[in-house]
């Protein structure tokens, strides 16, 4: 099975970004990925909550979900949209940091709102609280296809390991983790944090992201890592990306999962213990 990582500089302007999109699944498509994956945030990245509120939509009418689940049934493959920004109805206001999985059909194979919220302070110049314009879920996400089980995960949940061991334990093959990784964050910790979830797991992790500095219609522009990974379920790297836009392929070989867990079986090794806060 091919897929295809998109690894783009989205905008703040979600039309713009649906139509580059559309054109990079469609290049993706022709040159044979059965599995097109898209970064986090897709749609819109923005640090201007005013300029969120003016071009987010709920789901139910976001014209970038319905101009990507359309490409999807389009060109016949499955697309992961990695997230998008979306309105809630939540009485707080609220956004939801929302992934799709498609279908060849155009139908919602499945949806996971991010359950971990980036709320860090990198440097004495770089902060981000997510979870101020942004509620978590709090249901981990497992997909059935044709080319094996999928987990759904996003960015900051990948250094939440216990996620990616219960969605292994429950018969995950290939985990996604879609991101749009803080430059100092990514250089330090992206790569050692995917192959520990693939080694961890004995799952293809496949991670595609945002890079680049986002342009931006008024507000501070964001910059993120970029370096789209796919890793095998051994911990090797089998794709990567540098730091510009671009379309990393990667032909993945699910027997290897079996094969790996075989090797190392440490998902059917659990034992109970006690402490060191009870």
């Amino acid at each position: 099975m091919k897929a295809a990582l998109l690894q783009i500089t989205s905008s703040d302007d979600p039309a713009a970004n649906a139509k580059m999109l559309q054109r990079q699944i469609a290049e993706a498509a022709s040159n044979g990925a059965d599995f097109v994956l898209t970064p986090e945030v897709s749609n819109c990245v923005s640090t201007s909550r005013d300029h969120q509120i003016a071009v987010l939509r709920h789901q139910e009418d976001d014209p970038t979900l319905a101009r990507l689940r359309a490409a999807a049934a389009e060109h016949g493959i499955w697309l992961l949209i990695g997230s998008l920004a979306l309105k809630t109805h939540d009485a707080d206001g609220r956004f939801a940091n929302r992934s799709f999985l498609v279908n060849p059909q155009g139908d919602i194979a499945a949806q996971y709102d991010k359950i971990h919220m980036f709320d860090v302070q990198v440097s004495e110049t770089e902060s981000y609280r997510e979870s101020a314009g942004y509620r978590p879920g709090d249901r981990a996400v497992l997909a059935e296809t044709p080319f094996g089980t999928v987990g759904l995960t996003i960015c900051y949940d990948v250094r939440f390991p216990h996620l990616y061991r219960d969605l292994a334990k429950a018969g995950a093959d290939i985990i996604c983790v879609p991101a749009a990784f803080s430059p100092v964050t990514g250089a330090a910790h992206w790569e050692i944090l995917l192959r520990a979830r693939a080694i961890e797991c004995g799952a293809y992790v496949l991670a595609p992201a945002q890079c680049g500095t986002h342009p931006s219609s008024g507000a501070k522009p964001r910059s993120t890592y970029g370096h789209s990974l796919a890793v095998d379920p051994w911990g090797k790297i089998v794709a990567s990306a540098g730091d510009l836009p671009t379309i990393t392929y990667v032909e993945l070989c699910l027997k290897e999962v079996a094969e790996s867990r075989a090797r190392i079986s440490a998902l059917d090794h659990d034992r109970p213990y006690s402490g060191p806060l009870d």
